[in-house]
C-alpha cells in the first residue's frame, strides 16, 4: 500500500533538515513533536544515536514523547542493545522520560553496569524511575556495586539514583562505609549525608566525607 503524499513529504522534509546546521536540525525536531507522525519515529531514534548537539537530542526525546508510547518504547528497547553508546544512552534518557514501565525488563545489569559513563547514568536515572514496587532492594544492590566509580558528576548520579530509591539503601550504604576502597568509603558517606540532608548539596556531602574517610574513619559513631 502505497504511503499518502502528505506523510512522503513529511518524512522528506524531516531527512533533508538532518543534511542542515544545528538550527534546522532543531526545527525539524520541533515540527516532528508538534505535529506527531508515527511514520517518523524510527528516523527520530535513529537521529538521535549521532546527533552531535545535546540541545538537538533533547528536543528529539521530546519530539518521542508527543508519540504513542506502544510505539516508541519497543523501539527503543531495540536500541539498548545498539553498539554505539549515545544510541543506548539516549535511549534510555528517552524511555526515562515517557515512563512506561513495560521497558523494565530492558534495563539490564550491563546497562546499569555499563562502561561507557552515559550510558551508566542515564540507565541509573531510568532504573530508578521505572523499578516496579518490590525490585528496589534488587536495583540498589547493583547499583551499590558502582559506588566510588567515575568522575564527580557520575558520582552524583549515583548518590541520586540511591536516593530515589528511599531507604532500602541504607543496609548497602553502611556496608561499603567499611570498604578497602576509600572511594568507595567515600561516596558511601556522601550518599549517607544526602539521604539524611537533601539540602546539604553532594558538594558539601563529598568534603565532609572526605574529612572523614582522611580521619581513618568510616561511617561516624
Amino acid at each position: 500500500m502505497a504511503m499518502p503524499e502528505h506523510d512522503t513529504d513529511t518524512l522528506r522534509a524531516f531527512q533533508t533538515a538532518q543534511d542542515g546546521g544545528p538550527s534546522m536540525r532543531l526545527r525539524a525536531a520541533l515540527a516532528a513533536g508538534t505535529t506527531p507522525d508515527p511514520r517518523l519515529i524510527g528516523e527520530l531514534v535513529e537521529r538521535c544515536a549521532i546527533e552531535p548537539e545535546f540541545y538537538v537530542r533533547d528536543m528529539l526525546t521530546w519530539a518521542l514523547t508527543r508519540h504513542p508510547a506502544p510505539l516508541t518504547v519497543p523501539r527503543l528497547i531495540a536500541e539498548l542493545r545498539s553498539e554505539r553508546a549515545q544510541a543506548r544512552s539516549q535511549a534510555l534518557h528517552t524511555l526515562s522520560k515517557i515512563g512506561d514501565r513495560r521497558a523494565w525488563p530492558a534495563i539490564t545489569r550491563a546497562l546499569l553496569t555499563d562502561a561507557d559513563e552515559e550510558v551508566a547514568r542515564a540507565a541509573w536515572r531510568t532504573a530508578a524511575a521505572l523499578v516496579p514496587e518490590g525490585g528496589e532492594p534488587e536495583l540498589a544492590a547493583v547499583l551499590a556495586t558502582q559506588l566510588g566509580c567515575g568522575t564527580r558528576e557520575t558520582q552524583l548520579s549515583l548518590s541520586r539514583a540511591l536516593a530515589a530509591l528511599g531507604t532500602v539503601v541504607m543496609p548497602l550504604l553502611r556496608a561499603a562505609t567499611t570498604d578497602p576502597d576509600p572511594r568507595v568509603r567515600r561516596h558511601a558517606i556522601a550518599t549517607e549525608r544526602l539521604l539524611e540532608d537533601p539540602d546539604a548539596g553532594f558538594e558539601f556531602a563529598i568534603e565532609e566525607a572526605e574529612r572523614v574517610v582522611a580521619l581513618g574513619g568510616g561511617k561516624e559513631e
